[in-house]
């Protein structure tokens, strides 16, 4: 009798926590507008408004893409495209990290007055990422035109790559949000845990810096690296390289694996987290 209750229970609190996730995308009118309005206020009364991002991370790309390509004698028309995008998508991926992990602790007010889904909060989040990478990708777009690439059919796979990333942006919002609303050291310890991440990431450097350097044996060990499968999936299409089935295989296990454990966080955790906030 007391198997049947539990079980009961567990599959109740399942269906509230995948209601949750379908509550709030169904008031995506609301979230869809503070997203915005979050871009609008942190760029109020500015002039360039939010393209001020994307002077900074052009600049910084057109930098590391001139500096690296002279110190490891690489041709700036196939590096700096690939530095460009790399910080392109990796901005995407580091907000989505170190925003989520404070994505409930910064709605603490909202969370406390208003009865929305847990969800809409995430899915502001990653809608506002959105909006930036969409201000980005103009630097990607002026320096294709620079070093066209020849392009076809194939390309197209940035979409479902894209959609890709942002599923996971979502469940690694779920799981490190409901974590750090607990442990609020997990805020600190991910962004030194993002920033190691970032020099072992390929973004400024690839598998040809590595061969220069004699320490081709390492590449190996490099793809231990989850992030690089993720820049992998939308870096190579729009750089009209070639794509290698193994990066969206690792993709979509982790994409499984994240929701899975996202899924778990909301059935166990959802409703404390108005109380830990």
């Amino acid at each position: 009798m007391t198997t049947v209750i539990e079980s009961g229970d567990q599959s109740r609190t399942f269906k509230r926590a995948w209601g949750d996730l379908a509550d709030g995308f169904s008031k995506r009118e609301l979230w869809l507008f503070l997203g915005w309005q979050d871009i609008k206020q942190k760029y109020r009364r500015s002039v360039l408004g939010p393209f001020w991002i994307t002077i900074a991370t052009g600049t910084t790309a057109v930098a590391m893409g001139l500096l690296y390509s002279k110190l490891f004698k690489l041709e700036l028309s196939e590096h700096l495209p690939y530095v460009t995008m790399g910080l392109i998508i990796w901005n995407m991926i580091n907000a989505s990290i170190l925003e989520g992990s404070e994505v409930f602790i910064a709605n603490e007010g909202l969370i406390k007055q208003l009865p929305t889904p847990l969800s809409v909060h995430v899915y502001r989040l990653v809608w506002r990422q959105m909006i930036l990478f969409a201000h980005n990708i103009v630097i990607f777009v002026v320096i294709a035109i620079v070093y066209p690439k020849p392009w076809s059919w194939a390309d197209l796979t940035v979409i479902p790559a894209l959609l890709l990333i942002m599923l996971n942006c979502v469940w690694v919002a779920f799981c490190f949000g409901i974590m750090s609303t607990r442990y609020r050291d997990i805020g600190p310890l991910l962004a030194s845990l993002v920033q190691l991440l970032f020099f072992m990431t390929p973004i400024i450097w690839n598998a040809d810096t590595l061969e220069q350097q004699g320490a081709g044996r390492w590449s190996k060990i490099i793809e231990l690296n989850p992030l690089l499968h993720y820049l992998d999936i939308l870096r190579a299409p729009l750089l009209g390289a070639h794509q290698e089935p193994r990066h969206w295989v690792v993709v979509i296990i982790l994409t499984i694996l994240g929701w899975c454990a996202a899924a778990l966080a909301l059935r166990q955790y959802r409703a404390r987290v108005p109380y830990w906030v």
